[in-house]
């Protein structure tokens, strides 16, 4: 407004500059409330006019015209105000029942589990987002800690119902099924009777006992082992069975396949959005290269440092959900 009006005086009533006084009360709206915005209307008010006389303008039409542009301009960003903060009013409540709706579906979990001390990071593709079709869990049944890391297929509310249908039944399974593999079974049964094959969900689901972790993966990326040493194993089956969800097709399911954990190593599960991250030049995220990145002491600073990682990796908006579950032997 100072600039236009500055303009005015320089080149006089023949360039047309008043009316332009009204980008003040245009733009006031984006970032102010009522007060603001009715300040800054009147404040333009009062410069229009002033100019208009010093152009000697008040009694022509043109003059006219430019107080009403600028008072009409003022009367809409009320309005915008008005309607900004109903929307803001809306968008907070969303935001509140989407908090509470991730912790009923991904509750923090246990930092500590027997000898294990977990940490967790989520990133969600959707922009605003909490929650998304990742999932994970951490469970510590009395045959040892019962893991689970998963990713829905799509995004959106689908995936976050069918998240949520997995997590429950996992919580129930992991508690009473002896074995891990029958921890597998019965979720399996659970999803495909829920699913009805137009939905799949790939997992990877692991128990820590006694120095062993044992593994069953349904269709997911291979866990990344990072021993005391520094060395790095991916940890991956014979063969690999089908996702969650598509039990219709009558394929087995999937053996158990063990590795040690011993006390100072690290297990990372995470989901496909870490190593199908990519770069400008199209190159995947060399996550085996960075798992030097979590060696700081705490775990969820560790876990951090390696999103923020990812994030530089791919330089821009991460296109994927992405979770990752870290335990460390104590």
């Amino acid at each position: 407004m100072g600039a236009v009006a500055v303009a005015d005086v320089v080149a006089g009533p023949s360039l047309g500059f008043l009316p332009l006084v009204a980008v003040g009360p245009a733009l006031a709206p984006l970032v102010g409330g009522w007060k603001r915005t009715a300040c800054v209307g009147g404040l333009s008010l009062l410069l229009c006019l002033a100019l208009a006389w010093y152009d000697d303008l008040t009694t022509v039409p043109r003059g006219a015209v430019a107080l009403a542009s600028v008072f009409g301009v003022t009367v809409a960003g009320l309005v915008a105000v008005s309607m900004r903060r109903k929307q803001e009013a809306e968008l907070e409540s969303v935001r509140s029942i989407a908090e509470a709706a991730q912790r009923v579906l991904l509750k923090p979990v246990p930092k500590h589990a027997g000898r294990l001390r977990a940490a967790v990071s989520y990133t969600s593709a959707v922009a605003e987002a909490r929650i998304g079709g990742d999932l994970y869990e951490v469970v510590a049944a009395p045959q040892g800690v019962r893991v689970i890391v998963g990713d829905v297929q799509g995004k959106g509310l689908e995936a976050v119902e069918t998240a949520a249908l997995v997590l429950g039944a996992f919580r129930e399974a992991a508690l009473d099924e002896a074995d891990l593999v029958d921890v597998g079974s019965r979720l399996a049964r659970s999803v495909d009777r829920q699913l009805d094959g137009e939905r799949f969900v790939t997992a990877i689901l692991a128990e820590v006992n006694a120095q062993q972790v044992t593994f069953l993966n349904f269709g997911h990326p291979a866990p990344m082992l990072v021993r005391d040493d520094g060395r790095v194993e991916l940890p991956e089956p014979d063969s690999y069975a089908l996702p969650l969800g598509l039990g219709a097709h009558g394929t087995a399911g999937p053996e158990p396949y063990r590795a040690a954990f011993r006390p100072g190593d690290q297990l990372l599960l995470y989901t496909d959005g870490i190593v199908e991250a990519r770069d400008r030049d199209g190159r995947f995220y060399p996550l085996a290269e960075r798992a030097r990145l979590l060696e700081e002491q705490d775990p969820e600073k560790a876990l951090e440092t390696l999103r923020q990682d990812v994030l530089q990796h791919i330089d821009g908006p991460i296109q994927d959900d992405a979770a990752m579950l870290l335990l460390r032997y104590r």
